[in-house]
């Protein structure tokens, strides 16, 4: 008789301890839970598990509520309200401090318990800022480097310019007892909260990142303190994740997770009808209906705080001039894309900002109208003369990318402007500083409920938008400080709108398309519900089984 078939009865008679039993029986259950496969375009663009470097929406579908968590969460299961986390509640000590509570009892997925030096070290240089220097809206120095130290490594350059563009003034984490912290900020900052609620603030275990051989080594197998733990990462291929038990959360309904890549949409969902995968992710909605029509399945998803955008290089001869970009804007029959490739399940956006920005929504912006013949206007304003623009895009990472892409290009032909597609690899390939950079696809999403968390984070003078060299304005730049260090929320609304202004009208650094939707197809019997984002819950609460 195996051990873990052993009575409780048949245990104690001959002589084994209670303890034993109860982990044993405790180990039975655990194998009788279901192990799953989900189906992913991508599991990470970087080959690696550290959410500094993978930001990104394939990032965000299985690093969230999976592995990584923050001391402020989010309400997946409504909308993505903030919710106490690895902390327990937090307080304002001044315009510069942040007071928060840990949660007494969590542990990692090494074993060791979550203490406030693991959270200072998380947000200290040797892990996230590197030689960085805390300056709201300076661009950031060039070298990252870190020496010195034992279990010291170097980081690689995106990782502290991306904690910068997050945490642009953060002077650090006081520790004020065993079970407090304190974030200090060098300037005011209203979005304190919001920058600890956002992706790439999760908590990591110091232990094991002193005592990684490389960077590469922790970074393929992070130690963190959600309900599931990496067993096994092949980049390019497969992430396994098995279940963490000891998970303050209570434990995990799954055995393990396996989120392997497949890039076709069509070997998704025959994966998915065929039994092979119990999750389909990223069905284009033309592909929803034809799921359904076999009642044993269904698409669950809908519109996200993820906005499509295409991006301009103002530094390309045939974009310096402001007005093809203007031009470009207007030619967009944005309504026809959203009825004709997304069947009308999504919506085009009030610019780059989201209703739950609350008092600092503007509510009467608009994008760029839909103008033909002011697109011409402009074009010849200009003194276009049909040289080519080319237009970076990778192949359907983004849902109906390359339709879109397709569509776009007729509607800027009818505007007079020759722009032809470049379909590439990677995102490395799509960044290249060439002269053939031009145009490109992207996507923002929302982070937080304040405009510095998609405006700034992505274009102001730490975005990415500006770190690549793609566009730049002294206004929008200055601005942009503004409003990550001041405390008067009627100005701040002012100078959102003029950063709008200047950046989607005046001297266009990107346009937005429509809000970016999501839909995972499953079997209909199993009782789980999609977030509204990217992310996927595998959490006892979101996991019903087979209904």
């Amino acid at each position: 008789m195996a051990e873990s078939s052993i009575t409780r009865r048949q245990a104690l008679a001959a002589g084994v301890a209670a303890p034993f039993v109860i982990r044993h029986a405790a180990l039975a259950q655990a194998d009788a839970r279901p192990s799953i496969t989900v189906a992913v375009q991508k599991v990470s663009n970087t080959n690696t598990l550290d959410v500094l470097r993978e930001q990104s929406n394939v990032g965000e579908r299985v690093f969230f509520s999976s592995l990584w968590e923050g001391l402020i969460g989010r309400n997946w299961r409504g909308q993505l309200e903030s919710v106490p986390g690895l902390a327990t509640g937090w307080r304002r000590i001044d315009e510069r401090v942040v007071e928060l509570t840990l949660r007494r009892g969590v542990r990692f997925h090494n074993g060791d318990a979550l203490t406030v030096e693991d959270v200072a070290f998380t947000f200290g240089r040797e892990r996230m800022f590197g030689d960085t220097q805390p300056s709201a809206g300076k661009t950031i120095a060039a070298d990252f480097s870190i020496g010195g130290g034992r279990g010291s490594k170097e980081l690689p350059l995106e990782v502290p310019a991306v904690a910068r563009r997050n945490w642009p003034a953060l002077l650090g984490v006081e520790i004020v007892d065993r079970d407090t912290v304190r974030f200090v900020n060098a300037t005011p900052d209203v979005t304190l909260e919001g920058r600890l609620s956002r992706y790439g603030s999760e908590i990591m275990n110091r232990r094991a990142f002193e005592e990684a051989r490389t960077y590469a080594d922790w970074a393929n197998k992070p130690v963190t303190t959600g309900p599931y733990r990496v067993a096994e990462y092949r980049p390019d291929v497969s992430l396994l994740l098995e279940a963490h038990d000891a998970y303050w959360g209570g434990r995990p309904p799954l055995k393990s997770i396996r989120f392997v890549e497949v890039p076709e949409t069509a070997a998704r969902i025959a994966g998915l009808l065929s039994g092979e995968y119990l999750f389909a992710c990223d069905i284009p909605p033309d592909q929803i209906a034809q799921i359904e029509t076999n009642p044993a399945f269904e698409v669950h998803g809908g519109p996200i705080p993820n906005h499509r955008l295409t991006v301009f290089d103002r530094n390309h001869a045939q974009l310096a001039d402001p007005l093809v970009r203007r031009a470009m804007t207007h030619a967009i029959d944005r309504q026809a894309i959203v009825e004709s490739l997304w069947a009308g399940r999504t919506a085009i956006p009030k610019g780059l900002q989201w209703p739950f920005y609350g008092d600092m929504f503007i509510e009467d912006w608009s994008v760029p109208a839909y103008d033909p013949g002011l697109a011409r206007d402009l074009v010849k304003q200009a003194g276009y003369r049909g040289d080519p623009i080319p237009y970076r895009l990778l192949n359907n990472y983004y849902t109906n990318q390359v339709s879109t892409a397709q569509v776009l290009v007729e509607m800027w032909k009818e505007a007079g402007l020759n722009v032809e597609i470049q379909v590439k690899e990677n995102w490395q390939q799509v960044f290249e500083r060439t002269p053939t950079r031009a145009v490109r696809d992207w996507s923002n999403s929302a982070l937080f409920s304040d405009p510095v968390s998609s405006l700034v984070n992505q274009h102001g003078p730490n975005g990415q938008q500006q770190q690549v060299g793609e566009w730049s304005h002294p206004e929008f730049n200055t601005l942009s400080v503004e409003l990550e260090t001041s405390m008067d929320r009627a100005r701040r609304k002012q100078v959102f709108r003029r950063m709008l202004e200047i950046a989607e009208r005046e001297d266009p650094a990107y346009t937005v398309l429509h809000q970016n939707s999501t839909f995972t197809a499953k079997p209909r019997a199993l009782a789980w519900k999609a977030s509204p984002a990217f992310a996927m819950d595998f959490r006892a609460e979101n996991w019903g089984g087979r209904s």
